[in-house]
């Protein structure tokens, strides 16, 4: 009886149960596996800083276009200084040119000028019984010589002076004396002017030889 009780509670049990303990611990004691490397990990790091150029290429490189720039600055500065010095000669050059503009123009007109006031002077050396004719004649005078000494207009002067050739045009030549030795403009036979520096008409004389 007591046997056939053993035999139905070992029927009872399922089976492998005591088989599937060892498994599960089996399971337990297996070590972990290593995850694979995930992008961005140390390694993939270490490659893109590997990757990278030196900080010395760096420097070298910004040197490189630092140097680049001061050369195109320099160029740019030296054209620049050209330019205001070519500027500078045009505006003295048109300066000049325009002086002489006027300065051409003045003594046109001078030159156009200067025979009434040989005749002004010739009247007013001319002897004559009408007294108020000859006042008017000097005033006139007068006011003619003041326009031109307001232009710059001068005489050149000439009697009793050397001969200069810049000044002095000789049309006669009269013997030298103890006041008048040779080379001595003697007479002036028509007076000479300026216009500043200007040869506007050279006076035309004669000189002792």
């Amino acid at each position: 009886m007591a046997k056939a009780e053993q035999e139905e509670k070992r029927a009872a049990q399922p089976p492998d149960a005591g088989a599937a303990q060892p498994e599960a611990a089996a399971d337990t004691a297996q070590p972990e596996t290593a995850e694979p490397a995930q992008p961005g990990s140390e390694e993939t790091e270490f490659g893109e800083d590997t990757a990278r150029p030196p900080k010395a290429s760096a420097v070298a490189s910004l040197k490189t276009k630092v140097e680049q720039l001061e050369k195109k600055l320099a160029e740019a500065k030296d054209t620049l200084l050209r330019t205001a010095a070519e500027y500078e000669n045009f505006r003295k050059r048109s300066a000049r040119e325009h002086e002489a503009a006027f300065d051409n123009g003045v003594s046109f007109s001078v030159s156009a000028l200067l025979p009434v006031l040989d005749t002004l002077e010739l009247a007013a050396n001319a002897e004559t019984a009408d007294e108020s004719y000859k006042k008017g004649v000097l005033m006139t005078l007068e006011q003619c010589r003041a326009a031109f000494d307001k232009m710059g207009v001068k005489e050149i002067e000439a009697l009793g002076k050397p001969f200069d050739p810049e000044l002095h045009s000789a049309v006669l030549q009269q013997p030298a004396t103890e006041d008048a030795p040779s080379g001595t403009v003697t007479q002036v036979m028509q007076k000479g002017y300026l216009l500043h520096d200007k040869v506007v008409r050279h006076a035309v004389v004669a000189v002792a030889e």
